[in-house]
């Protein structure tokens, strides 16, 4: 045991060396091209968009979409979830609403989501189990429509798409989005990125269709 992990605290601190290495060597492309980008950085953020993607470590938010630092605020969490029970993703959507202004509020899931898949599977995850009802609530919700998918993938991919529509759902439901609404037209998005093809797609969800029967409720 001692000699295992020994072995691998070696093997994490070329890993973690290797970090500082990448660090400093991007510091100096970015004083290269503009000797005032940091001090310009550090004057504060204004961010058009807020994302909300999942943790896993495959999908990064600015890279896939191109962004700099200080264009995008992000909050991650396993399955991109917006439970209104959690929280932190309350008040980064506070936050991000209220102070920040953005204009572009974006759920993103991912095929192959293994919370997702979590989900989709009678395994008891432990301390997960509560987090994963809330994916099985979606299963739940929409149940007939996966029910009638032939493909254990295509249905897999199905719920990914499906779970991104009702965080989407959540986020309309909150007073600060319905608020900023109709200060100032903030949208809503549902995106999932395609790890097989690293394509970024629009789901285009038809949001006024599915909360017509249900904003008397949570207006």
């Amino acid at each position: 045991m001692y000699i295992w992990a020994v072995s691998s605290l070696n093997h994490c601190k070329v890993h973690i060396k290797q970090i500082f290495e990448n660090n400093r060597a991007w510091v100096k492309s970015k004083l290269q091209k503009d000797p005032g980008y940091f001090k310009k950085l550090s004057d504060g953020q204004h961010p058009k968009i807020l994302y909300i993607g999942c943790s896993d470590s495959r999908v990064s938010a600015e890279e896939l979409m191109g962004a700099a630092p200080g264009e995008v605020f992000v909050h991650r969490n396993i399955a991109n979830m917006v439970p209104n029970t959690d929280l932190n993703v309350m008040s980064v959507i506070n936050y991000a609403v209220r102070y920040l202004k953005v204009q572009h509020v974006v759920v993103c899931g991912h095929y192959f989501c293994g919370g997702v898949k979590a989900a989709m599977q009678q395994t008891d995850m432990g301390l997960l189990n509560p987090w994963l009802r809330n994916i099985r609530d979606v299963y739940r919700l929409h149940l007939d429509e996966l029910n009638a998918i032939p493909g254990e993938e295509d249905r897999y991919k199905r719920l990914v798409e499906l779970n991104v529509q009702e965080q989407c759902v959540n986020i309309i439901k909150t007073a600060v989005i319905q608020k900023a609404y109709k200060e100032r037209n903030v949208r809503v998005h549902g995106w999932v990125f395609d790890i097989r093809t690293g394509v970024l797609r629009d789901l285009h969800i038809d949001f006024d269709r599915i909360l017509q029967h249900i904003m008397q409720i949570y207006r």
